[in-house]
């Protein structure tokens, strides 16, 4: 099983955000990998990681960073892959890596999603592979007609709840 997504992070440190990334793929049922690579620390690694990725038969990566949050946007710069950054929340509730990620100079493009938005970023990856695999769109459609049940059940659980003044 060869991987089709990549996940990068920074450093371990940011696994409790990335890992909704992990958890969502593998239910899915998409082949991942996961490293963890510094655009500042391991600026090398990171060149060679984004030249190659494409010839490895990856088709989209994600990359999760905090503060400077440099790392997707490198990654970018090697590669004709799709991007998408995931801002990890630090210093600025996030904020400082958000900035960092969406402001990218034409030619660059960096899909990002919101502060810790891991989960979303790999529902997005998964979007981009369904467009040519049928049997990934209908694990995907499942996914989300799960997601519209759960609100479903929610209203009619609330529906239970009983206040003086509640009009529902």
């Amino acid at each position: 099983m060869n991987p089709t997504v990549s996940i990068i992070m920074g450093s371990t440190s940011d696994l409790p955000v990335m890992e909704k990334a992990c958890k969502l793929l593998d239910e899915l049922q998409v082949p991942f990998e996961v490293n963890a690579l510094s655009a500042h620390r391991t600026p090398d690694a990171v060149e060679q990681f984004a030249r190659t990725a494409k010839a490895r038969g990856l088709k989209v990566i994600i990359a999760g960073a905090g503060m400077a949050a440099a790392l997707p946007g490198v990654i970018a710069a090697s590669t004709t892959l799709p991007v998408i950054g995931v801002p990890i929340k630090g210093m600025l509730d996030g904020l400082d890596a958000m900035l960092s990620i969406i402001q990218m100079p034409p030619g660059i493009p960096v899909a990002t999603v919101g502060v810790n938005g891991a989960q979303n970023a790999a529902i997005l990856a998964v979007e981009m592979l369904a467009l040519s695999d049928e049997a990934l769109a209908n694990r995907l459609s499942d996914y989300k007609e799960g997601l519209k049940q759960k609100i479903e059940k929610a209203n009619k659980d609330l529906a239970e709840v009983k206040y003086q003044y509640k009009t529902n």
